[in-house]
């Protein structure tokens, strides 16, 4: 019997995977990418007797892949929080998906295993920016704030590192970021046995965070804020984490971080205001290659012609 296990390469994709793998071990084919990279289920070509799990890639960017695989007898269990549309219906297919603003693969797969690793839920949902739902997820841990600060560090490190248009910008692939993570029960273990690897993702995640506080605002209102990130490979990996650490630091406000792509067009990350999170999914699918989820979204691809109509947007949306 053949398996897959198919995940999104953020924080939130690995973390969950590390949860099922270090619970129900399994030897399976991994397919994974960039954080970006969602339309995953096209790399796998499975049919009668193999096992697919899929975690944090949104169903409806890969429903017909998704009907390919059930349709060749493949058996799926498909566990997500972003925008599902209408799940087909297989006695082969399993879901537990629920896009809540305040949900996330990490806390649906601990739900799921009844609390089996519960610290490293607590890292993939600090990694997705619920900080609330982290919190809450580790109060019966009985952690001391430095530790819970050092589980929400570890969370935004990995986040970070899926981030970038090619697994080139990456400081380690997210499957390779897996494998180190997925040999321990416990985060605070990995953080000391391997401690070179968590000091190059905190090393990488310091400079360029540093070079992204350096730069004005493109556009900013009372609604929203637009930053603009050259072509760079620092400004490709810390797009989507430096739009959760100025969410974070006024909730009230939407953010938008326009990267410069070397087509000559962008690629957007958006965070809807932490005290209304909603619509930014909504705003991203008006442009071609967007999604996400309600608080927090993207556009793959942004036409440059386009990013004036964007800017209006995003003011309009929020106001």
């Amino acid at each position: 019997m053949q398996h897959y296990d198919v995940f999104n390469g953020d924080a939130d994709g690995i973390c969950a995977l590390v949860q099922l793998r270090r619970a129900q071990p399994r030897d399976a084919v991994l397919v994974t990418g960039v954080k970006r990279d969602t339309s995953l289920l096209k790399q796998v070509n499975a049919g009668q007797g193999s096992q697919i799990t899929v975690l944090d890639v949104s169903l409806d960017k890969n429903r017909s892949d998704l009907e390919r695989l059930l349709a060749a007898g493949a058996e799926i269990f498909y566990c997500d929080h972003h925008f599902a549309g209408e799940i087909p219906q297989s006695a082969r297919l399993q879901t537990l998906i629920n896009p809540a603003a305040d949900v996330c693969t990490s806390l649906l797969v601990n739900g799921h295993l009844q609390g089996a690793f519960p610290a490293w839920a607590v890292v993939g949902t600090f990694g997705d920016n619920l900080r609330d739902s982290a919190l809450r997820l580790a109060r019966p841990l009985g952690l001391t704030p430095e530790q819970l600060e050092q589980l929400e560090q570890l969370g935004i490190y990995i986040n970070y590192n899926g981030y970038g248009p090619a697994l080139e910008d990456l400081h380690f692939s997210p499957a390779d970021l897996y494998r180190l993570l997925s040999g321990y029960d416990d985060p605070f273990a990995f953080m000391t046995a391997e401690r070179e690897h968590f000091q190059h993702l905190e090393t990488g995640y310091r400079e360029d965070m540093a070079a992204a506080a350096a730069l004005a605002p493109e556009y900013r209102d009372a609604a929203a804020a637009v930053y603009l990130l050259p072509d760079a490979a620092w400004a490709r990996r810390v797009s989507g984490v430096y739009g959760n650490d100025l969410a974070n630091g006024d909730p009230d406000r939407a953010h938008a971080v326009v990267t410069a792509r070397a087509d000559g067009n962008y690629l957007v990350s958006v965070r809807a205001p932490l005290h209304n999170k909603v619509g930014a999914d909504v705003l991203c699918r008006e442009f071609p290659t967007g999604g996400g989820r309600a608080a927090a979204a993207g556009i793959n691809e942004l036409p440059a012609a386009q990013l004036p109509e964007f800017i209006t947007r995003i003011a309009a949306f929020y106001a």
